[in-house]
């Protein structure tokens, strides 16, 4: 299916890759991982040939349907449903074209290929594909305009999963996905029958779904066989085995060194010691075992602080004077507590952190904590309102005015940035950096307690790991929001659920959780028959009306192919009579032999007639039932 072929890009004067090469097999599902800036987004769009390569090919067939998904997310007054339906833009072409064809040959070739790619179907399928990512009956019907750049996002997904293309490219698919909608993600890929390129830092998503990973590693491109666990493994065993082989080098290099050190001046051993030193250029350069930059995370240990934390004791909150989006809130934190907050977007999680970091106030009801008690808050869309002008340092500097620039330093070296990363424009730093950076900023002032919205959606897999270790490491009260169950899984001891406006204590873990949300997806099919909309008198005339518009040059070309069907069937009736009749026998010979020559070309247009016929009957039956489905 794809094909990159010693492919070389160079981009401001650095090359991403050098004589790269990797083969990926029709309906194949492959994880594409790599560190922050190893330029696993540069080569989609080099498959995609947004961008030209400097050297080398990406091929794959020429037919082959490409999607991706696209970094803006989609506007205007377009509904949900119609924006996705339009995704499949041959069903939307040949749609368009059923209204204004007239050719009745034409008609029918259309509606035959309507039934072929199931296109009566269209619709459930792309309402069950925006029911799976968080949007409901209601939902699917309003404009797009109406939701936040997050849930059209989750939009711009849906359209291309619908449009089911041959090789699909999804780079960081579940970064706007609640819990609930990855999981549904998680199982409609898993089934996915195309060809599957998946940019994901989330290591259960790539374990669950793929089959094989592309590593992208100082410019070159290596396949292994199985998901990202066995994939860290098998590396693992490939950096021990290149690391044996080059000290294995080392030792044979230095041996013979020593020898020809000794020997190479007496006479007797210098065709000896010469020798060692071809043998010795022959060895080549030793293999050079290059280490990964380790990612640092190292949180500032507060002071101790009596229990509790925080308490809510029958609170509301919300943004409306009178219009709660949470409460009945009776929550209690403590220094050691490490709690994940379960819930679809929307349910108020997000509101509850702002609560709890004072952004908000309750409504009603209270919330106690003591005077001396810091927080500090990860709020995703806090990296994006740097000033891009400025360095990490200067940020930093500007929210520790007491200190030397040694200890802002210092602080900084934290969160793995040296003095020449410190040093860079924060519109130079990559995804990741910056929210390392804004973990950096949040804890200068060492919080007893972190509130974490989505901390990991810029952070590769290696410093999603260096996250956990420091958060397990970290002496304060930890609560996260975050799609990455495992994240949750190895830092929460805690889960809350937000849901039906107010927030309870989770009796279960993750694996709990993951069954009730199936349980609860498997109900919303059962009623769904249900809940359909009974179609008004008004509307059942509107269709009819439609639907006889649609049909009418099908059902005229069918009446006029049974009308020729007809006639001729009479006219060879008439010719059959003659022929039957002893007296036409007693004329010219010649009559006789016309008139059986007439017979001949009469059943030979009959034939003709009847597959005319045929056709425009099957074209009539197919639109008929297409039209019952839309």
């Amino acid at each position: 299916m794809l094909h990159i072929n010693d492919l070389t890009f160079r981009y401001g004067g650095n090359a991403l890759f050098e004589r790269a090469a990797v083969a990926i097999p029709d309906r194949h599902r492959v994880g594409l991982v790599g560190r922050n800036g190893s330029g696993k987004s540069t080569l989609l769009a080099l498959v995609r040939g947004e961008l030209q390569p400097d050297g080398g090919s990406v091929e794959f067939p020429a037919r082959a349907r490409l999607g991706y998904l696209a970094q803006a997310a989609p506007d205007g007054p377009q509904s949900l449903i119609d924006f996705v339906l339009a995704a499949d833009t041959e069903r939307a072409q040949l749609l368009e074209e059923a209204e204004i064809a007239h050719e009745p040959g034409r008609i029918a070739e259309i509606h035959d290929r309507l039934a072929s790619i199931a296109a009566q179907s269209a619709p459930a399928r792309a309402a069950t594909i925006l029911a799976g990512l968080g949007f409901d009956e209601e939902k699917q019907r309003q404009p797009l305009s109406d939701f936040s750049g997050g849930w059209r996002m989750r939009v711009a997904l849906a359209a291309v999963l619908f449009s089911a293309p041959d090789l699909m490219l999804l780079d960081e698919p579940s970064n706007h996905l609640d819990l609930e909608a990855r999981l549904w993600l998680e199982s409609f890929l898993s089934a996915y029958p195309g060809t599957l390129i998946l940019v994901s830092h989330d290591r259960e998503l790539l374990n669950a779904v793929v089959e094989e990973i592309v590593h992208i590693d100082r410019g070159k491109l290596t396949l292994y066989r199985g998901d990202y666990d066995r994939f860290e493994t098998a590396r693992a065993e490939r950096l021990a085995l290149r690391a044996q082989q080059s000290a294995k080098q080392m030792a044979q290099r230095r041996h013979m060194m020593e020898f020809v050190d000794r020997f190479r001046y007496k006479a007797s051993k210098a065709r000896q010691a010469q020798s060692r030193l071809k043998m010795i250029e022959r060895l080549g350069p030793v293999a050079a075992i290059m280490p990964d930059e380790e990612i640092a995370f190292d949180f500032p240990d507060p002071e101790i602080l009596p229990p509790p934390l925080l308490t809510l004791e029958d609170a509301a909150v919300g943004y409306a004077s009178g219009k709660p989006v949470l409460e009945r809130l009776d929550l209690r934190i403590d220094m050691d507590d490490r709690i994940g907050l379960l819930g679809p977007n929307g349910n108020g999680k997000t509101t509850l952190l702002k609560l709890l970091s004072r952004r908000l106030q309750t409504q009603t009801g209270s919330l106690r904590r003591p005077a001396k008690l810091r927080v500090g808050y990860f709020d995703q869309d806090q990296a994006d309102a740097f000033a891009p002008e400025r360095t990490a340092y200067q940020h930093m500097a500007e929210l520790m005015p007491q200190k030397n620039e040694t200890a802002v330093r210092a602080h900084l070296g934290r969160f793995g940035f040296s003095k020449d990363r410190a040093d860079r424009r924060v519109q130079d730093l990559s995804g990741g950096e910056r929210a390392r950076l804004l973990f950096a900023m949040i804890t200068y002032d060492a919080p007893h307690m972190l509130l974490l919205d989505e901390p990991t959606n810029h952070l590769d897999i290696e410093a999603r790991d260096a996250l956990m270790t420091a958060l397990n490491a970290f002496e304060g009260a930890v609560m996260i929001v975050s799609h990455d169950p495992r994240l949750l899984a190895a830092t929460c001891d805690r889960l809350w659920l937000v849901a039906e406006g107010t927030c309870k204590p989770f009796d279960g873990d993750l694996a709990d959780y993951r069954k009730r949300v199936a349980e609860e997806r498997r109900a919303e099919k059962r009623e769904a028959p249900a809940k359909q909309r009974e179609p008004s008198r008004k509307d059942d005339r509107r269709a009819a009306a439609q639907a006889r518009a649609r049909l009418k040059p099908l059902r005229d070309a069918a009446r006029a192919a049974e009308a020729a069907l007809d006639r001729l069937h009479r006219q060879k009736q008439a010719l059959e009579a003659t022929l039957a009749d002893p007296r036409a026998y007693d004329g010219a010979p010649d009559k006789v032999t016309e008139t059986t020559r007439q017979l001949g070309q009469l059943n030979r247009d009959l034939a003709t007639a009847e597959e005319a016929w045929f056709k425009a009957q099957h074209a009539l039956e197919a639109a008929k039932q297409i039209d019952s489905s839309l």
